[in-house]
């Protein structure tokens, strides 16, 4: 089955030119520069300190004083389950289906959907969607909004299989949060609310699913307040100082084409 993602409808376009293409991250690397096998690229046949240790005993050969930190180190920590953690995997597509995004089976195949609020979405979701070998393509709406849709693909049929109860969307028993989850999510269908709030907006028509994504959000660290369709939702509105820090530091730093202040 292709999956080059055009000619999915009539209306399907190249993207929206309002904001640039994000690049992809880089990958097979840490955030601190070095490779997971524990040599640095900067500096071949090196290993990070303790990786070469000898059972009973440090490494004789590494010097008692630490090394200085390096200049690109400075401000980055890896969290754990957040977004720098793990790499791509569709797996992580389940952060859409845990907002407005959707999920359709046919035959041995899915494909999933989302409608969005802003062109800048669209950049950050094609891009994402391609680092885990699916082409997309997105159509305007009526309402000013745009859908980005993957094509039908056998790669989508195990997060389709878990999440569909029926024709309807439930997150399945062990369903859990991580920071590429959160990401995708908070891309999709996050939104600042000042002066100190962000909302991660869910589908209107899941309201059996939202009880599930909230004890989610509670697992996360990031335990929120659902607000209804006439309190500004369906969403989870994140607050507090603290929480607000764990998703920044859960989601990673902004996409390029993200708009300033539309990220925490």
């Amino acid at each position: 089955m292709s999956l080059n993602g055009l000619g999915d409808t009539p209306a399907a376009q190249s993207l929206p030119a309002l904001f640039p293409v994000p690049e992809p991250d880089p990958s097979g690397t840490d955030p601190s520069g070095t490779d997971p096998s524990g040599t640095d690229p900067a500096r071949p046949g090196s290993r990070r300190p303790g990786s070469g240790r000898r059972r009973g005993g440090p490494d004789r050969s590494e010097s008692s004083v630490p090394a200085p930190p390096r200049a690109d180190d400075a401000g980055r920590q890896l969290v754990f389950f957040g977004a720098d953690a793990a790499e791509p995997a569709v797996a992580d597509l389940a952060g859409l289906l845990a907002g407005p995004g959707e999920v359709v089976r046919m035959g041995g195949t899915a494909r999933l959907a989302v409608r969005v609020d802003a062109a800048w979405r669209v950049h950050v979701l094609v891009a994402e969607l391609a680092l885990r070998g699916l082409a997309a393509s997105w159509e305007p709406t009526e309402d000013q909004r745009h859908t980005v849709r993957t094509s039908y693909t056998r790669l989508l049929k195990p997060l389709a299989v878990a999440w569909l109860d029926g024709p309807a969307k439930r997150p399945p028993a062990a369903f859990h949060l991580t920071g590429r989850r959160l990401r995708l999510w908070l891309a999709a269908a996050g939104t600042p609310e000042p002066p100190g709030g962000f909302l991660l907006r869910l589908g209107a028509g899941d309201q059996r699913s939202w009880d599930a994504i909230g004890a989610a959000l509670t697992a996360a660290g990031l335990a929120g307040t659902l607000l209804g369709p006439d309190e500004g939702g369906p969403a989870y509105r994140i607050t507090g100082r603290r929480r607000l820090a764990r998703l920044a530091e859960l989601v990673g730093a902004p996409p390029p084409a993200t708009p300033p202040n539309a990220w925490p």
